[in-house]
């Protein structure tokens, strides 16, 4: 694995840590201004950092006891771009879980590497 897996990988990892510790600022400094996505629980497009703290505030008010994990994660590097793929699963409540893939695309800028668009997608 290269410095930069390794790297990009530790990323999702602190990804988890974050969410899961409710550290919405350390959240977002993973993210590019220009950042663009998509949730599994909406439609719409979310467009910049701000709206992104909006999402992670209502899923952290909606559900409190959120718990977020991600397995096989697959990290492919293209020079300074690279995708993260992986599975996730949160758990809402203690027997609720809900379970898909998702998605990173990052971008190394001045030395760090930041995710400029996600895709989240519930498994059928």
């Amino acid at each position: 694995m290269s410095a930069s897996e390794r790297e990009i990988l530790r990323l999702e990892r602190a990804q988890v840590t974050d969410f899961n510790r409710h550290r919405i600022r350390a959240l977002l400094a993973q993210y590019a201004t220009g950042f663009i996505g998509f949730s599994s629980t909406r439609h719409k497009r979310i467009a910049g950092r701000a709206a992104l703290a909006q999402t992670f505030h209502h899923y952290l008010k909606v559900s409190p006891r959120v718990r977020y994990a991600i397995t096989q994660p697959k990290i492919q590097i293209l020079g300074d771009a690279a995708v993260a793929s992986f599975y996730w699963k949160v758990q809402l409540a203690p027997g609720h879980h809900v379970a898909g893939r998702g998605t990173h695309v990052m971008v190394r800028q001045r030395g760090q590497w930041k995710i400029v668009h996600e895709h989240f997608s519930r498994s059928h």
